[in-house]
């Protein structure tokens, strides 16, 4: 099997506007969550916005998607390159505005004109885009696994360079969620938090909205060397599985989560007692860090260090795997802990990481558990 390195990286979140300055924040313990009302018929909400009002979609993934190219020193066209770009919602906000627009009783008779750039917002679209962006033109992929979204992403692309069929591909996720219906469905399904995230701690109560997006460049070992490319980490194994449970609620048991673990670890020839750190998917809400916590005492040693980032930045919907696996990346590399921001009484017997704390790490792990069940796991570490 080829070897799968990252090469670069680019991130936007709540936190900053790079990937450094994310970092910095993150390990500073601050929190990117601030009051927001985007929207004039919607309550103020705790929310991780980029900027003061939310972001654009296509705007957003090319700035990541630059950054990353030029973190890997490349230029482009990068023509025999796959592209495999991500997302839970895609542009869900432009078709929110054009129901608007067209429902909104005004004049029908424009209705044409409004739709007539429909196809450039269908939910492939941001995935081609940075294709032409790019000047790729190898497969492209544009995974939704809800809010697994992010490592299927990645590990999509690695598949493709595993099995021979590129040698680079530019992969992440990016999600710019934070629209009116997005808001009031998870309001009306009680998950929104009212005052903020506070991930595995006993007064959580709920998710915090935010936007992000992360992109990495992907290359086989051998190519990222012949270029004397620097490397951020190797690609160890991944796990993706299914519930088949429910539409948004996970196992009780969390059985898919155990396989995907699982799954992700005898791929990697990992051991569980040789994972040091684990980048958890925290969402905050009751029931999601309760079966999280159940299955990690379940399967690993007590030692392991723990942290969600989701209180730093909000949960990023589908790109939240992907902004893990960036901040899983720079712990490896600098060997410094990430805290679990927002945590101040912890309810489970977990090491939970509550200040950042320099770690020798070798191998780390990111979780990602989205609505139907689905779980997506990859196993990360020192270039082997």
């Amino acid at each position: 099997m080829i070897d799968v390195v990252i090469t670069g990286i680019g991130l936007v979140s709540a936190l900053g506007t790079s990937l450094e300055e994310s970092w910095q924040s993150l390990i500073a313990g601050k929190s990117g969550i601030k009051w927001h009302q985007p929207f004039p018929e919607l309550a103020p909400l705790p929310l991780g916005l980029i900027g003061n009002k939310p972001a654009n979609l296509p705007s957003l993934t090319q700035v990541v998607v630059d950054a990353a190219i030029k973190d890997a020193s490349l230029l482009p066209p990068l023509t025999d390159c796959a592209v495999v770009i991500g997302s839970s919602r895609g542009y869900q906000a432009s078709w929110e505005r054009l129901a608007r627009q067209i429902y909104s009783g005004q004049d029908s008779s424009n209705n044409e004109e409004r739709l007539e750039g429909w196809l450039d917002i269908l939910p492939h679209m941001n995935a081609i885009a940075t294709a032409r962006q790019i000047g790729a033109t190898g497969a492209v992929v544009a995974p939704m696994a809800a809010c697994a979204t992010g490592i299927w992403a990645i590990a999509q692309a690695a598949m493709l360079i595993q099995t021979g069929q590129y040698q680079r591909a530019i992969a992440g996720a990016t999600e710019a969620a934070i629209t009116p219906l997005t808001l009031s469905g998870f309001q009306q399904m009680g998950a929104l938090a009212t005052t903020g995230a506070y991930p595995f701690d006993v007064n959580r109560e709920g998710l915090v909205l935010g936007e992000g997006a992360a992109v990495f460049v992907l290359e086989s070992k051998h190519l990222a060397k012949q270029r004397q490319a620097k490397i951020y980490g190797q690609i160890l194994g991944f796990g993706l599985t299914n519930d088949g449970y429910h539409s948004n609620k996970s196992d009780p048991e969390g059985k898919g989560a155990i396989a995907a673990i699982k799954q992700c670890l005898e791929r990697s020839q990992l051991t569980s007692a040789e994972i040091d750190y684990i980048h958890a998917h925290g969402t905050a809400t009751q029931l999601n860090d309760r079966i999280e916590s159940q299955v990690i005492k379940q399967l690993f040693p007590s030692k392991v260090a723990i942290s969600s980032t989701k209180g730093s930045t909000g949960h990023t919907l589908g790109a939240s795997g992907a902004l893990g696996i960036a901040f899983s990346l720079l712990t490896l590399e600098q060997k410094i802990l990430p805290p679990c921001v927002g945590l101040q009484q912890p309810e489970f017997d977990l090491n939970i990481v509550t200040t950042a704390h320099h770690s020798q790490i070798q191998q780390a792990l990111c979780l990602s558990f989205g609505f139907g069940g689905q779980n997506a796991v990859i196993a990360l570490g020192i270039p082997r």
